[in-house]
């Protein structure tokens, strides 16, 4: 099984990418080992299909250099906070023993988001029980529960708890993205308009890259929301 130093769930395939993939491509430069698990296929989609999304987040998965990638295959739209996607996501986070989670926004536009944050976030607890058994390919798992949790920003405007500097990593970020290409405006395309189907829209993640920038004086920054008090060494770990 691969260690991750950090995985960032989603609720859909693209989650991660539109708003954490810039964190995440730093800190693989920087060595870390990063990947993502995704809980639907977003067959609910209004563009593309759930078999194409696959096919997309396979593209942006090497674009990104993720050590490890996954569905779960939870209904889009539809998935319950309930004992069996409790269970699904902490098999997949003591399949991966992250220090970081990275989760889906608290409250956003789409019901999914929130719901799948505070899913993550239970989930997370669980998987540190040790009367909570599970097991991949037969074999039991022990028990593990992440250092951290962190759910980033989406659609919705959050003020952020702590902003990354994503600067150098803005173009690999919007290439990761745009192998979504299914998802986003495109004029030979027949497909009803979205919410990001829209000529504008790089345009709406470039400016929310900025505006989280400007909180800490860099050009591109990703924003975050804590999800307990942050624990540092030195005041001057901040700034």
């Amino acid at each position: 099984m691969t260690k991750l130093d950090i995985l960032a769930i989603g609720a859909h395939p693209d989650d991660v990418e539109l708003s954490a993939s810039g964190t995440m491509l730093k800190e693989a430069a920087k060595g870390k080992k990063i990947g993502i698990v995704d809980l639907t296929q977003g067959e609910l989609g209004t563009r593309g299909s759930a078999e194409l999304r696959l096919e997309e987040a396979e593209k942006a998965s090497k674009i990104m250099g993720l050590s490890a990638r996954e569905n779960l295959g939870m209904k889009d739209g539809f998935f319950k906070h309930e004992e069996e996607n409790l269970i699904k996501i902490a098999t997949a986070i003591r399949k991966y023993r992250p220090e970081i989670i990275l989760a889906n926004a608290p409250m956003d536009r789409h019901p999914d988001h929130g719901r799948a944050g505070k899913l993550i976030t239970d989930a997370c607890f669980y998987s540190g029980l040790i009367r909570i058994e599970t097991e991949v390919d037969g074999a039991a798992q022990e028990a593990w529960r992440p250092k951290a949790i962190y759910h980033y920003i989406q659609d919705y405007f959050i003020e952020p708890d702590f902003v990354v500097d994503v600067s150098e990593f803005k173009a690999q970020k919007m290439e990761a993205i745009k192998a979504f290409a299914s998802q986003f405006y495109s004029p030979n395309s027949d497909e009803p308009e979205s919410p990001i189907a829209v000529k504008n829209f790089f345009d709406f993640i470039e400016g929310r890259m900025v505006n989280m920038g400007r909180y800490i004086g860099a050009e591109y920054g990703e924003g975050f929301v804590k999800a307990r008090p942050l624990g540092v060494d030195s005041l001057l770990d901040l700034y």
